[in-house]
């Protein structure tokens, strides 16, 4: 039985970056698991990004207007129209309380992935997948639901399957992992892999990065001067083994922080985006990271002072493989399509419209 669909509204571009589409590629695969196909009306940039969606068992319907836009507004109601959803999941920055009223006009359930809470929504679900902002910051219409915090962090299914693996801490030589996430706003992964070469007891590094990276080439061109050293890692099959094989990681504080912090690796974190500020403070205040403030002030001897106090404490390293395992388990996904199931059930249908 093919239960009615999911649509997302999500876009990827330079400008908002690749983060939106992981996250909700990831909560897709979640939802495909309880027999619901997945439409997604995106605006994509590179265009190559669209076969990936397909992989994953999706459709992609190419937007013709970007996200949060008057032409789009009337594009997407169109599609719910045609696709007749169950649920819409925005996930954008540009998208403002009259968006949502409209689309929510429609009858479809409207939900909302936001971890900015710079806007009044008018949702029926809210979702921030990241550790911040909290429930306060947030302003939403009566009858709401909010699904925050760090049991319902969105990690990729692969990534959690590593949990078992890397239950203990892998044999020496040292190695770390270069993982800033979807994005790379400020195009600091080859900086920071030189300044990892260069610190004490360091012997390998890995760079994690998506294939359309803006500084790929130049990445790849790094690497080939010391193979032996530093590898350029873009495959997606290939980021989780490496992953499970590092002693610690320099994150940004993102998503990708929160699957290391699943898997129970040892971060540095180096905020790149305002929005990650919170989710990097709270893995700090858990145990399961070390922040050392925003990139533009951090400099490569803190770096160094910070990779040599982890390398020598191993302790501290178990200490914050424990605390990140135990803040993020991983069922984030589960979580979230089991809410969005119960208010899509008949009888809480039934109750919101009496209520309404």
């Amino acid at each position: 039985m093919i239960r009615a669909p999911i649509l997302f509204r999500v876009d990827a571009a330079p400008r908002l970056g690749w983060e939106h589409l992981s996250r909700c590629l990831t909560l897709a695969a979640a939802i495909q698991r309880r027999r619901r196909p997945a439409y997604f009306l995106s605006q994509l940039e590179p265009s190559s990004l669209g076969l990936a969606i397909k992989r994953g068992g999706n459709d992609w319907l190419e937007a013709g207007s970007p996200a949060g836009t008057a032409n789009d507004l009337e594009e997407l109601v169109q599609e719910v129209r045609r696709l007749r959803p169950a649920a819409v999941i925005v996930d954008s920055p540009d998208v403002k309380e009259e968006y949502l009223n409209v689309l929510r006009g429609t009858g479809v359930l409207v939900v909302s992935m936001d971890s900015l809470a710079q806007t009044a929504f008018s949702s029926q679900l809210i979702v921030n997948p990241l550790l911040g902002p909290g429930r306060e910051s947030y302003e939403f219409t009566r009858g709401t639901q909010l699904l925050l915090g760090a049991r319902f962090a969105l990690v990729r299914p692969e990534i959690r399957r590593q949990r078992p693996a890397r239950a203990q801490e892998p044999a020496q030589p040292f190695r770390a992992v270069v993982a800033l996430g979807d994005d790379d706003p400020h195009n600091q992964s080859a900086e920071l892999a030189k300044c990892l070469l260069n610190c004490p007891k360091v012997g390998r590094v890995d760079v994690l990065v998506r294939p359309y990276h803006r500084d790929l080439d130049n990445l790849k061109a790094l690497a080939e001067s010391c193979p032996e050293r530093l590898e350029i890692v873009h495959e997606a099959g290939e980021v989780p083994f490496r992953i499970v094989r590092s002693h610690f990681a320099v994150s940004a504080g993102n998503a990708w922080s929160l699957e290391l912090a699943c898997v129970g690796v040892p971060q540095i974190i180096i905020v790149q985006a305002e929005t990650h500020w919170p989710t990097a403070q709270r893995l700090e205040e858990e145990g399961a990271a070390t922040c050392l403030g925003w990139q533009a002030n951090v400099s490569t001897q803190t770096i160094r002072q910070a990779v040599a106090d982890l390398l020598g404490d191993p302790l501290e390293r178990q200490a914050m493989a424990r605390c990140g395992r135990k803040l993020i388990d991983g069922r984030g996904p589960d979580r979230l399509v089991t809410a969005l199931e119960v208010l899509l059930h008949p009888s809480r249908q039934v109750q919101i419209a009496a209520a309404a």
